[in-house]
């Protein structure tokens, strides 16, 4: 198999779209084309990861974390990112990241600390904007059912808990086939109108190609009429944190026992408690800070992330309790969620968790 088909399965099931507009995700470095022999999945992609994904015949490093964020002036052997670029070159080992489009996805990086807690209930914090399309296709009343098959098949037409959903309005369509048209209806050189639907198709923008084949695969013209529409509706199943309910609420101290025995913190940083109990757990995994204030809205007991800086604590106004667990802590099992589903997908080489604990910080 080759590393391409891999690479391109993690493309599909987790979107590089929904990554942020400053991420870096995606081939890091090297070839695509050549056979996967191993797999390596790690949260940081350091040089003794190289090191360990040489020493277990890896050619395949997936990692969380982009290592190139910003462009190299040059390649050679001064700094880590350099070092890391040459030793994948001269090893032939290709590097994919999978970071903020795995932040912003249901079954992400959100999902997997969610589950570690034993959330239920839980929704996106932050929804996504700019996500969804409308499309509007003009197609003769007798082809509608073939139409809507099609669409709904490529996934238009979902809603929520909704599925096969449309709006159809009738009205007159008119058109003249030019000399080199091979129309389906109608006659070259002659004006003919006929009774056509509108049908209206709520799709997601990773679904976008995929509809649009469809529907020119689908429709009986030749020329197919139709609009695309960005709306400002925010989708709620793509975005940033999430807030979910402990099945039975837990006094405060117990509440960071857990979190600090499930995550293995050095320390929680946390403000002051403002409840007895925790029962409402909004969080966000890696830099969370941008949402602390959607947090305080979303009226959960506390809010579970990292990288919070001292003036952004006050800002939890004894509303909120607010928990700084540490970067690489609250993302930590990221690594674990990426080995469980290429397991599931791929069987014919080895997928190996790094073994290595990449975080930075230490405490004392």
């Amino acid at each position: 198999m080759k590393i391409k088909t891999v690479c391109d399965w993690l493309s599909n099931e987790f979107p590089l779209i929904l990554q942020e507009h400053y991420d870096n995700s995606g081939l890091q470095i090297g070839e695509i084309d050549l056979e996967v022999k191993n797999v390596l999945v790690c949260l940081d992609c350091t040089e003794a990861v190289v090191d360990e994904a040489i020493s277990k015949n890896c050619n395949l490093i997936i990692s969380h974390h982009p290592l190139l964020f910003v462009g190299l002036k040059q390649i050679g052997n001064h700094t880590s990112i350099e070092k890391i670029v040459r030793k994948c070159i001269k090893n032939d080992i290709t590097l994919f990241s999978i970071h903020t489009n795995l932040d912003n996805h249901p079954l992400g990086v959100n999902a997997e600390i969610g589950r570690r807690l034993n959330l239920v209930d839980t929704r996106v914090l932050q929804a996504m904007e700019g996500q969804l399309y409308k499309l509007v296709v003009f197609v003769p009343q007798e082809g509608q059912g073939q139409l809507d098959t099609a669409l709904f098949a490529a996934g238009a037409g979902s809603i929520g808990n909704y599925e096969a959903c449309n709006f159809v309005s009738e009205g007159i369509g008119s058109f003249k086939p030019k000399e080199n048209a091979n129309p389906s209806i109608g006659e070259i050189g002659k004006r003919s109108s006929i009774k056509e639907n509108s049908a209206e198709y709520l799709i997601h923008q990773t679904q976008v190609t995929k509809v649009l084949e469809a529907m020119k695969s689908a429709h009986p013209y030749e020329e197919v009429a139709y609009d695309l529409i960005q709306l400002k509706n925010k989708q709620s199943t793509f975005g940033a944190g999430l807030i979910g309910i402990l099945a039975e609420a837990m006094e405060v101290n117990q509440f960071l026992a857990q979190v600090k025995n499930t995550f293995n913190c050095g320390v929680i940083r946390h403000t002051k408690a403002h409840v007895t109990h925790i029962k409402t757990v909004a969080l966000c995994g890696g830099s969370g800070s941008f949402l602390r204030h959607q947090a305080l809205a979303s009226g959960a007991d506390c809010y579970l992330t990292a990288d919070m800086k001292y003036h952004e604590f006050f800002d939890a106004e004894d509303k909120i309790m607010y928990l700084d667990i540490g970067h690489y802590e609250s993302e930590q099992f990221t690594s674990n969620l990426l080995v469980e589903k290429l397991k599931e997908n791929f069987t014919n080489f080895a997928v190996r968790l790094s073994e290595l604990n990449t975080n930075p910080i230490n405490y004392f």
